[in-house]
């Protein structure tokens, strides 16, 4: 059963070949003898899930259907749930159970998906390799010697290794997408504002979106139809109707005009992904597309800024975190700022704490207008490149990462080695723009990704062609050894 898809799931248990109860013990049985190995989760809620298992199992009984209803899933730890530990992968947190469900795992329980716990992370989801977690390294199913990706680590090493078929993420400047491409699944960041961020953590808020990882685009396309929607409780939630995503999957990929940056393909970008990218060029001209070139001609400032406006926006938010109303206190503090100081050294880790310094620098009296302000500038700027873009092609195409997974450790020495393996992603989270990423390969045995992006609110689009591509190749069906 822990091959099944989480469409195959849902047409299992429609058909009653199996319940909700005997998939969710048969997944928690998985977890528990494989995990010790990945170190993809935080918290597993086995009495929740076993409960939500058989209520979605009596509410099939009584004539209820749907997609998620008894489908097993976990969510990354930075999403509330209701007296379960939330910690962000943080000792700030480690202790901190939340009083009341985010939006994202309240919609999803209301659907019926059973949630069979929390996934590790970056902390506070800083981080592209899932290396910065309290709780250790994830490592990554193809190869454990390396990194899953991040920060959305956790939720990608445990569905590539088939611990379960679907998890939430969050993607701040490319954490669905990133570990996607590098753990062969197909990750979705959707528009910024199409899925609520009420009670997801937040690490920058003009940035923070939540997506579905899965192995097919059709699982993306069923897990974020339970995400999506309209939140008056999250000022940043836009009021778009919600279409349905799996009801176009099928449609036609002719005469889709598909954008090719030549910005995507400079130096940096090891060849061999290179060569695959074409390799899923090619196979979507096949389908009918045709290819057109296009520039971002300010793609190259993508990276600083990202890394002024991120930070900064981290520094505000992280200041909640104090020692004084929740999450970790220091022991016997002299006086307040000894209360304040000592808990946010030992509560946040080396990059978390990076971060905070180089945001509040930038929001610093002295340097708001030479960094923040100038950052914000050219985020717009970003942002009327892909406009334009887009007033010619219908979606734009290019790698994911520049490169496969890397060693654990291997880029500690050196954070902006890592933070440049952003350089494909950050860019539609600066714009706001929906991103997908699907397998289009391997490079010595690790996996790689393809990236598409498409104008706001084009989630459908996005999830049709990477269907349509699935389809027609058989890089997404493959798993790792041993899981």
């Amino acid at each position: 059963m822990h091959q099944l898809t989480l469409a195959e799931i849902a047409r299992g248990l429609a058909d009653k070949k199996f319940s909700s109860e005997e998939l969710t013990k048969t997944l928690l049985a998985r977890i528990a003898q494989l995990d010790p190995q990945l170190n993809s989760f935080i918290t597993l809620t086995e009495d929740l899930a076993l409960e939500q298992a058989k209520a979605a199992d009596a509410r099939r009984a009584n004539g209820e259907s749907g997609a998620l209803l008894g489908a097993p899933i976990a969510h990354k730890d930075l999403f509330c749930t209701l007296g379960v530990r939330t910690s962000c992968a943080s000792k700030m947190l480690d202790n901190f159970k939340a009083p009341y469900d985010a939006t994202v795992v309240a919609k999803l329980a209301a659907a019926g998906a059973v949630s069979l716990g929390k996934t590790n992370m970056d902390e506070f989801a800083m981080g592209s390799a899932n290396e910065s977690s309290y709780y250790g390294a994830v490592k990554n199913p193809w190869n454990l010697d390396h990194v899953p990706g991040g920060s959305s680590g956790g939720s990608a090493a445990a569905v590539a290794a088939r611990l379960l078929p679907a998890a939430t993420g969050t993607d701040t400047g490319g954490s669905i997408r990133q570990p996607a491409a590098l753990t062969n699944l197909t990750g979705l960041k959707p528009t910024y504002g199409r899925v609520s961020r009420w009670g997801m953590i937040a690490y920058a808020s003009s940035l923070d979106q939540a997506g579905p990882l899965a192995r097919t685009a059709e699982d993306c396309a069923i897990l974020l139809q339970g995400m999506a929607g309209f939140d008056p409780q999250d000022s940043t939630s836009i009021d778009e109707p919600v279409p349905d995503f799996s009801a176009n999957l099928n449609g036609s990929l002719n005469g889709l005009r598909i954008g090719v940056p030549k910005e995507f393909f400079s130096e940096g970008l090891d060849t061999r992904i290179a060569e695959l990218i074409h390799n899923s060029i090619k196979e979507l001209e096949k389908l009918g597309a045709v290819i057109k070139p296009i520039s971002l001609p300010n793609m190259q400032h993508a990276i600083p800024a990202y890394y002024v406006i991120a930070p900064a926006e981290a520094s505000s938010n992280l200041s909640r975190f104090d020692g004084v109303r929740f999450g970790h206190r220091c022991e016997n503090p002299k006086d307040l700022t000894d209360l304040y100081k000592r808990s946010r050294a030992e509560g946040f880790g080396p990059e978390v704490q990076r971060r905070i310094l180089v945001g509040a620098y930038a929001l610093s009296a002295g340097y708001y207008d030479a960094y923040y302000l100038q950052a914000q500038k050219i985020r717009r700027l970003i942002k009327n490149d892909f406009m334009a873009a887009f007033n010619e092609v219908d979606i734009i195409l290019g790698p994911t990462t520049p490169n496969p997974a890397w060693k654990i450790g291997a880029k500690n020495s050196d954070p902006v080695s890592a933070y440049l393996e952003d350089v494909y992603t950050i860019t539609a989270n600066l714009a706001g723009l929906p991103g997908l990423s699907m397998p289009a390969g391997f490079v010595d045995g690790l996996p790689v990704g393809v990236q598409l992006l498409a104008p706001y609110f084009q989630e459908g689009r996005l999830l049709n062609v990477a269907h349509q591509y699935q389809l027609n190749t058989d890089w997404h069906t493959r798993s790792p050894a041993g899981f």
